[in-house]
């Protein structure tokens, strides 16, 4: 269930500031046709940090009802309470497993954060998945918490997006006897990750060229490195784009310049440039996305 291609999903919002629910099904049923292995909505790229509780409920309801592929929801806070809450609603919503970020802000100690996610795991019987994105939390999960919390039956996996290649590595080798996997949660670095042992990657790609990302994972999972190489070159330069600012303000923009969904964005988060929208719009254009 958890390997390969899986979008991190956006959350498209109507002119007058909703959750667009049509626009959300496009953009699920997009990346189906396009062969993800699953879908995450609630995460980063989907602009959690602004959705209201019943909003973050609403995204996640939406998802179950309309995939035909497992749903990965996040419900990760830096409020361990508040956390338990959003994973037991994906539970009872019907999600196959849910994703938890480490603690933002409050940049709990070792002990805090074995207690932190333990607590969630020993609450709800559902798999979990760890996400370290030291950029957005302030603090990157040591290698030896993340064994220690890979022991934990329903901990199945994690979302690596610290960029040290060699942590990444450091981890499949500290795991290597646990039923544990390790996704790539930085698009530039999916192929390298998989090259090691990776099993996978929750993409922002994968929201505008599910095709090519589930083809370049598909490949590399199946030994043919010199297919997987070849796309990741081809689509490397979007990925760059798609980074150009603070995700996912490029990559809704791309979203929307494809027909997919509207790109607006809430606040603090403001458009896209008009000379990175251009470079977005470009590297549609090469890849054949936009005309």
């Amino acid at each position: 269930m958890f390997e390969g291609a899986m979008p991190a999903l956006i959350t498209p919002f109507t002119k007058d500031d909703r959750i667009d629910r049509e626009g959300l099904q496009r953009i699920i049923e997009f990346v189906e046709e396009g062969g993800v292995a699953g879908i995450v909505p609630c995460g980063t790229t989907g602009e959690s940090a602004t959705l209201s509780a019943p909003e973050h409920q609403e995204v996640i309801d939406i998802a179950v009802e309309y995939s035909k592929v497992p749903v990965i929801a996040g419900t990760g806070s830096n409020n361990t309470v508040e956390a338990l809450q959003f994973t037991k609603h994906a539970a009872d919503a019907g999600v196959d497993g849910v994703l938890l970020i480490s603690p933002y802000y409050n940049k709990p100690n070792p002990a805090g954060l074995l207690a932190h996610f333990k607590k969630i795991a020993e609450s709800v019987d559902i798999p979990m998945i760890l996400y370290n994105i030291p950029s957005r939390t302030g603090q990157d999960m040591p290698v030896e918490v993340i064994a220690e919390l890979a022991k934990v039956e329903n901990i199945v996996g994690i979302k690596e997006a610290s960029g040290n290649l060699g942590k990444v590595s450091q981890i499949l080798e500290s795991t290597v006897d646990e039923d544990f996997v390790v996704l790539s949660g930085e698009d530039n670095l999916t192929l390298p990750i998989l090259s090691v042992g990776g099993q996978g990657v929750i993409s922002v790609a994968a929201n505008i060229v599910p095709d090519r990302v589930s083809r370049m994972v598909n490949a590399a999972l199946s030994g043919d490195y010199e297919t997987a190489r070849k796309i990741h070159f081809e689509i490397s330069p979007l990925i760059r784009a798609l980074f150009l600012e603070t995700n996912p303000i490029p990559v809704k923009k791309a979203a929307e310049l494809a027909g997919l969904a509207s790109g607006h964005l809430r606040l603090p988060l403001a458009p896209l440039s008009e000379t990175n929208t251009e470079k977005v719009a470009n590297e549609l254009r090469k890849l054949g996305v936009i005309e």
